[in-house]
């Protein structure tokens, strides 16, 4: 009996509706092969500097670094262990990868339906041309098939950014990261542009586990004994130049809320101090985080560096998981966000200012129309990023421009970024984008709130130029 084989429908994700499936189509036409601007992911870019640089197995490369797979497994009962995820201690972990697949694909039918599911469905199909389903029964045929795809030269990271049609990409790196992979990149004569993000939590965090050893670090790259607040400040300065040195165009900051408050200097050094003789307390931390955000947006306004703020996910909700396994790890959990009070004191400080771009993320989608499409429709430096992390899915997306666009509109959006550590599924996920906005557009059209020849300007916008003018790339 022959198996399953995908099937990938040239007008997924377009509506029924034989009008706007067929402007659908058109807008899509038209962007469909414009180049890649990634502007936010977390592909390590220790695999671009290595030109011979090789996935090993389709484990190491699908499963193990994914969160979006193996939370979905675990939630059925499969345990990390079992799929081959690093302990902290070094406990033992299963280790053969041919195993490990074989549960992800006798498990495969829990993606049905879900956007992991369509990323790996058409990333399977189109990026690694497997045409039949991942079943129990095939699974190792399809490791074979994989297997040998990452052996050939087409499939070493330079050539699939080439294949992907990337024109940039980003990576996110820790404000203590001597960023070596991109001082390698750079003294290469490759023609990949790989820029790094400047991400500054793990010092900003007072309570955060090694945040002292961060300072530390800080410390010893930066050349400034941190000591003081005054210090902290200086060498945080001076990574961000070094940054800016090394290609970077943006920051980016994660926070439990959008909380900002202007501390005296004093009051600054006292937290801080609280803060290295380990006396610090939450009110501390809530406190220090949100004037670290106000004074990144003064940064931001000197040395011209885009800050991206994503706000709402509480970290490690499962205890057992981070204590056994470390951060993210698929238990980060959206909470309910309050955006037009705290984040007042920041924008009557700077969000009129032309030289700041605050692009805000949320995973709180009730927030979009009540406040964040309303403040991005009025303050200069605000715009609002892409439907985020739970939300980046086809529904997830119809539902972000249906809460923002009429009030912020779509220039006061900044287009797409695929926020991966999953290297294959860049294109993927750019394409489900494309199509649903295409889609979107078509439906405007139809109603009569648009014409053609805008929803084709907006196609590409959204598509490409957005991004591009927003992250300053």
């Amino acid at each position: 009996m022959p198996h399953p084989t995908w099937n990938l429908s040239p007008d997924r994700f377009f509506s029924p509706e034989p009008v706007q499936r067929r402007l659908a189509r058109e807008i899509y036409a038209s962007i469909r092969s414009l180049p890649l601007i990634c502007p936010h992911g977390h592909v390590n870019p220790r695999v671009f500097a290595d030109p011979d640089f090789q996935f090993g197995n389709p484990t190491e490369m699908i499963i193990i670094p994914d969160h979006y797979i193996f939370r979905m497994l675990y939630s059925q009962g499969i345990s990390l262990e079992a799929l081959g995820i690093p302990r902290r201690d070094g406990g033992p972990v299963e280790s053969d990868h041919r195993k490990i697949w074989q549960l992800f694909a006798d498990h495969f039918y829990l993606f049905r339906g879900t956007p992991t599911g369509v990323w790996l469905a058409a990333e399977f199909f189109e990026v690694f041309g497997i045409e039949e389903k991942l079943t129990s029964e095939n699974a190792q045929r399809i490791y074979d098939h994989i297997l040998e795809k990452l052996a050939t030269p087409e499939f070493r990271p330079r050539n699939l950014y080439k294949r992907f049609n990337i024109e940039v990409l980003t990576t996110t790196d820790a404000a203590t990261d001597t960023l070596q992979y991109h001082r390698t990149l750079r003294a290469s004569n490759w023609d990949g542009t790989i820029r790094p993000t400047f991400r500054p939590d793990g010092v900003v965090h007072i309570l955060a586990d090694g945040w002292k050893e961060n300072i530390a670090q800080l410390s010893a790259v930066s050349g400034i004994d941190v000591n003081n607040y005054s210090s902290y400040i200086q060498a945080l300065e001076q990574r961000r130049a070094f940054f800016k040195e090394m290609g970077a165009t943006a920051t980016d900051h994660a926070a439990l809320t959008a909380y900002t408050e202007r501390l005296s200097t004093t009051e600054a050094e006292r937290i801080f101090q609280r803060a290295l003789a380990g006396e610090a307390g939450e009110s501390d931390a809530h406190r220090f985080a949100g004037h670290m955000i106000m004074e990144m947006a003064r940064m931001s306004i000197e040395d011209g560096l885009v800050m991206q703020f994503h706000v709402g996910s509480l970290r490690n909700h499962n205890r057992v998981i981070y204590q056994r396994f470390g951060p993210d790890k698929g238990a980060d959990i959206p909470i309910r966000s309050e955006f037009t009070r705290n984040l007042q004191p920041l924008l009557n400080a700077y969000g009129n200012d032309p030289r700041l771009t605050l692009i805000l993320f949320t995973l709180d989608e009730s927030a979009y129309s009540r406040e964040l499409a309303p403040l991005a429709g009025h303050y200069p430096a605000l715009f609002l990023g892409p439907p985020w992390w739970f939300f980046d899915s086809i529904f997830g997306m119809i539902r972000y421009r249906e809460a923002v666009h009429e009030t912020a509109g779509l220039y006061n959006t900044v287009g797409f970024n695929d926020d991966t550590r999953a290297f294959p599924s860049i294109p993927v996920r750019h394409d489900v984008w494309r199509r649903v906005e295409s889609n979107w557009l078509a439906g405007l059209v139809v109603q009569g709130i648009i014409d053609e020849g805008d929803a084709l300007d907006m196609a590409r916008a959204s598509a490409y130029d957005l991004a591009k003018r927003a992250y300053r790339l």
